[in-house]
């Protein structure tokens, strides 16, 4: 059990050890060091390594549940939560594992990588007012060596400060947050764009070609963590939607 280096459980008041326990284990997972989809301790170990009762250790967790950072399976025990769907329509998909799914092989291409100082475009890009900083990605996906997409991506540094270490020469950005980062909130905006010369010439495709762009900006609660748009060839792109009416 990896809660070894947490605050002594003897020095908590009883009335505030589940908030000890809850901000312990939130800390792990917000900083990544317990990716989506870890199981955490059971609760008798919890209940264990800080000498309290089941009560205590449930409302922890109950309120960690309620916040979507952790789910809880019966017989199975708790987990992190993974990213949950926008909708039932649109989720935030993984593009290398989108474009396995097709049979098709994958290719990344890392075209710029960039950290600074939020200048006020990318503070108005990312929702933030307070100074902050980020690392500006733009990155090439390919799928049989054919062009996918052109990714355009921003990273607060300040709510993911792993980001900083991620090698993105060999990792798509897209990829090592679904796998490394718990969000909360996400907003998908759809439209469509004519090629200019620098688009058509990343999607080796003909200038005023039509293109597909998604626009995504992902919170984590309530704390903007990365925005990007995508830019897909539109002629080889299509949204597919199917909808249950009601009985």
């Amino acid at each position: 059990m990896s809660l070894a280096e947490d605050r002594a459980k003897d020095h908590a008041k009883p009335s505030t050890l589940y908030k000890t326990i809850r901000q312990d284990i939130e800390r792990r997972i917000l900083t990544g060091e317990w990716p989506p989809g870890h199981r955490i301790p059971f609760e008798h170990e919890i209940m264990e390594h800080y000498g309290c009762s089941r009560m205590t250790v449930n409302k922890a967790l109950s309120e960690l549940a309620q916040a979507d950072l952790i789910e809880r399976r019966r017989r199975a025990g708790t987990f992190v939560r993974r990213p949950q769907f926008l909708s039932a329509v649109l989720k935030i998909p993984d593009i290398r594992a989108e474009i396995g799914a097709l049979g098709r092989a994958y290719g990344y291409e890392l075209i710029s990588s960039a950290r600074r100082t939020a200048n006020a475009a990318d503070r108005e890009r990312l929702g933030v007012k307070t100074p902050c900083k980020v690392i500006a990605i733009r990155c090439r996906h390919s799928a049989d060596n054919v062009p996918f997409a052109v990714e355009d991506r921003l990273i607060d540094l300040d709510a993911v400060p792993d980001a900083a270490k991620a090698n993105f020469k060999i990792d798509p950005p897209g990829s090592w947050l679904l796998h490394h980062v718990p969000w909360t909130e996400a907003e998908h905006a759809i439209s469509a764009i004519v090629a200019d010369e620098a688009i058509a010439a990343s999607l080796d495709i003909e200038t005023g070609a039509p293109c597909l762009v998604i626009e995504r900006h992902t919170w984590r609660q309530g704390r903007p963590l990365t925005a990007v748009r995508l830019v897909y060839p539109g002629e080889q792109h299509r949204l597919v939607a199917r909808f249950r009416g009601s009985e």
